[in-house]
């Protein structure tokens, strides 16, 4: 399902992603249910972590140190797990997306693992994690305008566009909405993370 390039294998040999299709999928606006186990989800947080002491913990201490390698500043970017558990730690509310997205953002809180999903109807031919090239475009999730890549990044194409900068931003064409029916789940894991990432 994924394609992995020859030179981000051999620079990164155990970054390992998981992938999941879920076909037939109803998506919502929004869920009583859900938003109820969203607030245990948020007391367990809570009583889990030290805001103060986050970044020492063992799983967002791990994707810090592979986002440095990537040179990216996970002071400025935040490993999307951690974010949403810093966000919890500040009183700060989840943000209501769809029932889709919410539910991944919870596993994601919860787990410590940064997940990512795409709309399988906008995906074209087969899908490949690779290094960008310089000048290359992406118009990630609530941006107004298309970026240009520096090159170097690590990115998640299919066969006509760049669908996410890997680990931490997805595209704004690909995501899930109230429409979507068929979902490409990714669990994004990076080196050193991998017990974790079956865990999740």
């Amino acid at each position: 399902m994924l394609e992995y390039s020859g030179d981000l294998k051999r620079k990164f040999p155990n970054l390992k992603v998981l992938t999941v299709r879920i076909n037939n999928v109803k998506v919502g606006k929004k869920s009583d249910e859900l938003e109820k186990f969203k607030d245990k989800i948020i007391r367990e947080t809570r009583e889990k972590y030290d805001l103060n002491d986050l970044k020492n913990v063992s799983v967002f201490r791990t994707y810090r140190d592979f986002f440095w390698k990537i040179n990216i500043d996970p002071t400025k970017t935040r490993p999307a797990s951690e974010a949403l558990v810093r966000r919890v730690l500040q009183g700060k509310k989840l943000p209501i997306i769809n029932t889709l997205v919410d539910a991944y953002n919870l596993a994601s809180l919860k787990s410590g693992i940064p997940l990512a999903a795409f709309d399988c109807s906008t995906l074209e031919g087969s899908l490949e994690m690779r290094f960008a090239r310089k000048g290359e475009k992406f118009r990630g999730i609530g941006m107004s305008k298309t970026m240009e890549l520096a090159g170097g990044e690590i990115i998640i194409t299919d066969s006509e566009k760049t669908i996410a900068i890997y680990p931490y931003r997805d595209s704004e064409e690909t995501k899930i909405t109230t429409e979507t029916s068929d979902v490409l789940l990714m669990v994004c894991g990076v080196p050193g993370i991998e017990q974790k990432l079956e865990e999740a």
